[in-house]
């Protein structure tokens, strides 16, 4: 909220903003104007007026707010569930506001239905009633990490967020200060392993007879392909020589017609 220093500014420059838009302002009405809009911060409104003035038209409380509350950082409802349906997967970290988390309560059931169209619908309604009351409480945008578990990718998204200032650098790197890469296990360097077909001894039994069963897949899925790729080859090159009979066969029809032609025609 304004202080009283910042009011009495406000009222002047609604005055002036008026003046130069071609209007004047009754100490009455800027009054209530600035009951309307003390709310904001000081900036906000600034630039709020700014665009007023380069707008033209009328200077309204209506006007004010428009350009006010387009800087406030909620985002608009399409963008908004781009970040929902993002959120729906757990190994993404997701950085939304307080009002896209609310609006996903209304819609997660129905889009656990698979109802997809459903639960857009019940989320861009919920949001923008939500995002309506924070804007009537000039209350601005406030972004929060929704951590996924994988490490990876919350790395990039945090990153990401500091970098378009939607989270400060101290949250981002209190964020990522969580992420101490233990030294792998055993079973861990065993699976590693299976790129290499190398398997640790000390890698459990249990974990030993998984890799085994992996690598018969991976083994029998490698066999399929080189026998389609095999495949593929002979049915190329039989393609590539009907093609060729074809095409000596036509050749050969046309020299039959031309030989049959008396002198003098066909030219």
């Amino acid at each position: 909220m304004l202080s009283e220093d910042q009011q009495d500014q406000l009222l002047l420059s609604l005055f002036a903003t008026a003046e130069v838009m071609g209007q004047q302002l009754t100490q009455g009405a800027a009054l209530m104007m600035v009951e309307d809009l003390r709310d904001y911060s000081e900036p906000v409104l600034s630039g709020a007026l700014r665009n007023c003035r380069r707008d033209g038209g009328r200077l309204t409380v209506a006007a004010i707010l428009k350009h006010a509350q387009a800087a406030d950082g909620h985002p608009g409802k399409d963008e908004a569930w781009a970040i929902a349906l993002s959120a729906s997967d757990e190994s993404e970290t997701v950085v939304m506001t307080a009002e896209i988390r609310q609006a996903m309560t209304a819609s997660g059931p129905v889009l656990e239905a698979g109802d997809k169209v459903g639960a857009r619908m019940a989320f861009m309604s919920a949001y923008e009633r939500l995002v309506a009351a924070a804007r009537v409480e000039a209350a601005p945008a406030k972004w929060e990490v929704s951590l996924g578990y994988d490490s990876a990718r919350r790395v990039i998204a945090i990153e990401s967020a500091v970098r378009s200032k939607l989270i400060s650098q101290e949250a981002g790197a209190k964020h990522l200060a969580h992420l101490q890469i233990a030294p792998p296990s055993e079973d861990g360097l065993a699976i590693a392993g299976l790129i290499t077909g190398q398997v640790r001894a000390k890698a459990s039994p249990e974990v030993r007879q998984k890799l085994a069963e992996v690598r018969c897949i991976i083994e029998a899925a490698q066999a399929k392909k080189d026998r389609q790729r095999v495949k593929d080859a002979q049915r190329r090159r039989v393609e590539t020589y009907l093609r060729k009979r074809q095409t000596r066969a036509a050749i050969a029809q046309v020299n039959i017609k031309r030989a049959g032609q008396p002198a003098g025609e066909g030219v």
